[in-house]
């Protein structure tokens, strides 16, 4: 009886030492959240706006992921704009235009993303200016020569042209812009 006691303590001793250890290490890798003054959250702020352009809802989510309370936030970004740190305005054009340029998206995509980032729709207006509309026009036809070319193995002309479509909506082009361009297409290879 002796021996089996023993037993059940050790055994729980080992478990508990491993649960301690292990608990132990939990901290340091989950939460692994620092605290900064003001004024330090204000310097890393600035330099995380310096860095690239940033709309307010980023600036914001970092600086509560830095430990500053709501208030201290508000006029830490209040600074930022003074400074020229932040502008949204440029922020939308940069995204818009990089997004266009890069990423080859439509003014649909660019649209809903700059909304996710609640960007007020001034801005938003703003930065879709960014887009020449011939270079939009001549994307969007050179993706529609390529998508189509992909699915030259297809041999239904109704999938081609649903599939090019799929394809031209997710980039984030606008429907009527798309069906001028199937038709387009359909002109070109009949």
């Amino acid at each position: 009886m002796i021996q089996i006691t023993k037993r059940i303590a050790n055994f729980f001793s080992h478990l508990l030492s491993a649960w301690l250890n292990v608990s132990a290490l939990l901290p340091l890798k989950m939460v692994s959240k620092k605290y900064h003054t003001k004024e330090q959250a204000l310097q890393k702020a600035k330099h995380y706006c310096g860095y690239q352009e940033r709309c307010h809802s980023e600036v914001k989510e970092k600086l509560y992921s830095m430990g500053l309370y709501k208030q201290q936030a508000e006029e830490c970004i209040a600074q930022l704009i003074e400074e020229n740190y932040l502008n949204e305005e440029r922020f939308a054009q940069q995204f818009a235009g990089g997004k266009f340029r890069m990423k080859q998206w439509g003014r649909v995509k660019i649209r809903y993303e700059l909304k996710q980032k609640q960007v007020s729709e001034y801005c938003v207006k703003k930065g879709l200016k960014e887009i020449d509309e011939e270079d939009y026009l001549r994307v969007l036809k050179k993706l529609t020569f390529e998508k189509w070319a992909t699915v030259k193995t297809e041999k239904n002309i109704f999938i081609k042209l649903r599939k090019t479509q799929d394809y031209l909506m997710q980039k984030g082009y606008e429907h009527e812009l798309i069906k001028q361009a199937l038709k387009m297409l359909q002109g070109v290879n009949p």
